[in-house]
């Protein structure tokens, strides 16, 4: 291969890449993310996180790595950023650039939390990270860190 070739597939490696890294695909109301996860025929791994919150960014890998694993099946991985709306374009995007995060990340914009977090699970103190596993009426939710491991027992 020539320096040339070399060159160009870096490049374009390099664009596959960046390309595939997230920015928050829509901004939703309560309401709008319920409705969302009453689908049928889909399991729902959502985690509630924030650019602030140190365990939170912690376990993003491991949502990240179960989006690859699960690719192709019914499940899906739904990222819930709780960091102001004001923040997306200046601090969430840039962080899900910089992380390389792929998982499907949205912005809740909801700025009282007694307004969501009992339509969430009412067992939900409203700590961070959180995690809600859900398929039709069936829910599971876990307030801590949750691991790679922890999530695939979860799902499958």
């Amino acid at each position: 291969m020539t320096l040339k070739q070399k060159l160009i597939t870096s490049l374009f490696v390099f664009a596959f890449a960046f390309s595939y890294s997230q920015k928050v695909s829509a901004v939703y109301r309560i309401n709008d993310l319920l409705k969302r996860l009453n689908s049928a025929d889909t399991v729902y791994v959502v985690n509630f996180w924030a650019t602030w919150c140190k365990p939170c960014v912690e376990e993003l890998p491991a949502f990240d790595s179960l989006t690859a694993y699960a690719s192709g099946s019914k499940i899906k991985v739904l990222l819930v950023c709780l960091d102001f709306r004001e923040k997306k374009k200046k601090k969430v995007n840039p962080f899900l650039l910089r992380k390389n995060i792929r998982s499907e990340c949205i912005l809740l914009d909801e700025s009282n939390g007694n307004d969501f977090i009992n339509k969430i699970n009412p067992t939900w103190s409203g700590a961070i990270p959180a995690t809600l596993f859900k398929k039709n009426k069936a829910e599971r939710f876990f307030e801590k860190k949750m691991k790679l491991y922890d999530l695939k027992k979860q799902v499958y």
